[in-house]
């Protein structure tokens, strides 16, 4: 129970080497993306 608190507020480190970290940031920024992407072809569709 108090790791899941610890997790909640942020408390907890993961050791992650500088190449996953890059890894994790781009797949973040390609999830965005396709996020925005299908959200503008989602708006295109509801108007026609």
């Amino acid at each position: 129970m108090e790791a899941g608190k610890r997790r909640l507020a942020g408390n907890t480190a993961r050791a992650a080497t500088t190449d996953e970290f890059k890894d994790l940031r781009r797949e973040a920024r390609d999830l965005k993306e396709v996020v925005a992407e299908q959200t503008l072809e989602l708006r295109l569709l509801k108007r026609a």
